[in-house]
C-alpha cells in the first residue's frame, strides 16, 4: 500500500494534534448544554476521523448514521450522491454535528444537512476533516473544518480509492498511474 502513494500530504501525527484542538472547539461550542448532542457521521469515509475525534470529546453524545455514495467504483470526480442508509436515530429538538470526511462538491453535505434539517434538530452545525476551499460552495457551511487543501484526490484516513486505502494512516496522493 505504502508504495502507491506518491506523497503525504498530512501525517497522521498533524492529523492527532488536529483532533484534540477541533474536539476542543466542539467541546467548548457545546459545553454546559443539557439537550444532548447527537452526531451523524456519514459513512464511509468519515468513520476514522469521528472514531478519533470522539475520543477527545468530554461530552455526553449519541451517533446516528447516514450512508450517501458520491465517489463510485474508481470515480475520482463527485457525481450525484446517492443516499445508502437513511438517517438512523431520532435527532428532533437535539443538538446535530454532522461529520464528515471531505468537503468538495459539497453535494453530499448539502443533501445530508437537508434531511436533517426537516428532523427539526435544535441546532445543526457540521465538521469536516479536509475542506478544498477552491471547490466548496459558499452555501454550505462548515463550522469545524480540520485541514484545508488543494484541489487533489486524496486517500487515507477514512477517504478511499475503490473502497481502498481507508486504512492508510496519513491522507496521501496516489501516484497518478493507478487512477483512470
Amino acid at each position: 500500500m505504502e508504495s502507491d502513494i506518491a506523497r503525504i500530504l498530512i501525517h497522521k501525527d498533524e492529523i492527532e494534534a488536529r483532533n484534540r484542538a477541533l474536539a476542543a472547539e466542539i467541546a467548548a461550542t457545546y459545553n454546559g448544554d443539557n439537550v444532548g448532542l447527537t452526531l451523524v457521521p456519514i459513512l464511509s469515509g468519515s468513520m476514522i476521523f469521528l472514531a478519533d475525534l470522539i475520543r477527545h470529546l468530554p461530552l455526553k453524545m449519541k451517533i446516528a448514521l447516514v450512508q450517501v455514495s458520491t465517489y463510485p467504483g474508481t470515480a475520482t470526480s463527485p457525481g450525484d450522491p446517492r443516499t445508502v442508509l437513511q438517517l438512523s436515530g431520532d435527532v428532533t429538538g437535539r443538538h446535530v454535528l454532522v461529520v464528515d470526511d471531505i468537503l468538495d462538491s459539497g453535494r453530499t453535505l448539502r443533501r445530508v444537512l437537508a434531511m436533517i434539517r426537516e428532523r427539526q434538530p435544535r441546532s445543526l452545525r457540521a465538521a469536516v476533516l479536509l475542506r478544498k476551499p477552491s471547490k466548496a460552495p459558499p452555501d454550505v457551511k462548515v463550522d469545524f473544518v480540520g485541514f484545508d487543501i488543494d484541489d487533489l484526490f486524496v486517500v487515507g484516513y477514512g477517504l478511499d480509492f475503490d473502497d481502498l486505502y481507508r486504512n492508510y494512516p496519513h491522507v496521501g496522493v496516489l501516484h497518478p498511474e493507478l487512477m483512470p
